[in-house]
């Protein structure tokens, strides 16, 4: 197990990629810390789906507890790493994942959709990674931390404006933080998913149209799933990645090069 004994923090815990990063880090040996929050773009919403995914964890013999919260607020990451201290005396990983994707055209876009995508996506991740950090540099021990960002870093995307600077920031913060921290022996790293098949886009893919195209802009001929993007979390976290630091990984079945 590549994670036994870690205790991982994951954020946007409770669905789609987060959740399968949440179960497939409980089967590789760890204890996880699950932030969640039902629709960022509508707080005070909370997700009860978590109670499931908390009994899925605790069965492959894991512990697991639930911190709500808005990702956005500076207050949420530092509620949350002191609740997972609290639980279980350290952190070793933070895969940082919550986001929001809410496509809309760039010439109507309104201004509080930008605003709360960047609050979300960007402003999240750096104060969850901050806060993590300070809790790792403390330890002495070294960590990992592992960020969600998107192909959407690296192409654009018509009703992507207010969207994809936020995971090109992602990308960047990790190549940051990755020359901040590593001499806290923190290593910090990016995932880059493609198109994956979530509850995010179900709608949009249960459409035999649309889904031939989005498949066959892949080279691998499909879409991906989120626990494939889980299995290269967990490879980034993990001691098999120990000496990769400010890498972004494309899990996207080779698409951005066939874009190019």
């Amino acid at each position: 197990m590549l994670l036994e004994h870690k205790v991982v923090v994951v954020t946007g815990g409770s669905r789609g990629i987060g959740r399968s990063i949440a179960l497939a880090c409980a089967r590789h040996g760890a204890d996880v810390v699950l932030n969640y929050w039902s629709n960022p773009l509508l707080p005070g919403q909370v997700d009860h789906q978590i109670d499931s995914l908390l009994d899925e964890i605790r069965g492959t013999g894991r512990e697991a507890i639930a911190v709500p919260g808005d990702i956005a607020l500076p207050e949420t990451a530092a509620h949350l790493v002191a609740s997972a201290v609290d639980a279980f005396g350290r952190i070793d990983v933070l895969a940082s994942n919550a986001g929001i994707c809410p496509f809309h055209a760039f010439l109507d876009l309104p201004p509080g959709l930008l605003q709360r995508t960047m609050e979300v996506n960007l402003h999240g991740a750096f104060h969850v990674a901050q806060a993590t950090a300070k809790q790792m540099v403390r330890q002495g021990t070294g960590g990992a931390i592992v960020a969600t960002s998107s192909i959407s870093a690296l192409v654009g995307g018509g009703l992507q404006t207010h969207y994809t600077p936020t995971k090109a920031g992602v990308h960047a913060l990790m190549q940051s933080c990755a020359v901040a921290l590593g001499p806290h022996r923190i290593r910090c790293n990016s995932v880059l998913p493609g198109t994956i098949r979530t509850e995010i886009n179900e709608a949009d893919l249960s459409a035999p149209d649309k889904r031939a195209y989005f498949e066959g802009r892949v080279p691998l001929g499909r879409l991906g799933e989120p626990d494939e993007v889980a299995d290269c979390v967990v490879f980034l976290a993990s001691d098999m990645a120990r000496y990769v630091n400010g890498a972004a990984l494309l899990v996207d079945g080779g698409l951005f090069v066939n874009l190019q």
